[in-house]
């Protein structure tokens, strides 16, 4: 049995940690609006030229293979294909929202939500990671991996069955458990 003080810790550690977690998915979030309202004000706009322009801004020849893939990536820009990517960007960020507000407010469907996303977005990162490894894809896939096995933790330790509840006073019985 926990004494009552560490019971009131572990439920503290508990509600940190996936607050943490929400706020990570809404920066996640956040970045993913970003891109949306990006894909929109290139809508009507020549992407070709304003790939080259951001190209020569950050010093990168165009004669280099890279550069190269990022025109031809543009030159393919449509408007329906824009209005399709802030669509979809728009829907994830909703999707991102909704889980960090659910994790913020300890909802078990939060945590249900979070482990799926998580474990479905795994083995794209692998993929990424085994075209190279950069820190930056190392630090998003250990990460990922590592809420994976929390929101599985929580799951399976039945946490809103076995009483434990955020912290408010009155949630505690007269011998302070």
């Amino acid at each position: 049995m926990l004494l009552p003080a560490t019971k009131i810790d572990l439920q503290r550690t508990q509600r940190n940690l996936l607050r943490l977690v929400a706020f990570y998915e809404c920066i996640k979030g956040i970045f993913v609006l970003l891109i949306g309202l990006s894909a929109l004000l290139l809508v009507h706009k020549d992407a070709w030229v304003i790939a080259e322009s951001l190209l020569a801004l950050l010093h990168i020849s165009t004669d280099r293979h890279s550069a190269q893939l990022f025109l031809d990536f543009a030159d393919r820009l449509t408007d329906a294909r824009l209005w399709t990517a802030a669509r979809l960007a728009f829907s994830y960020s909703v999707l991102h929202f909704a889980e960090a507000y659910g994790l913020w407010k300890q909802r078990t469907w939060a945590e249900w939500v979070a482990f799926l996303a998580g474990t479905l977005l795994l083995p794209l990162e692998i993929r990424g990671l085994l075209r190279g490894i950069t820190v930056l894809r190392s630090a998003v896939f250990l990460g990922n991996l590592a809420i994976v096995f929390y929101m599985l933790f929580l799951l399976r330790a039945g946490r809103r069955h076995r009483g434990l509840r955020p912290l408010e006073p009155e949630n505690l019985d007269r011998s302070g458990q």
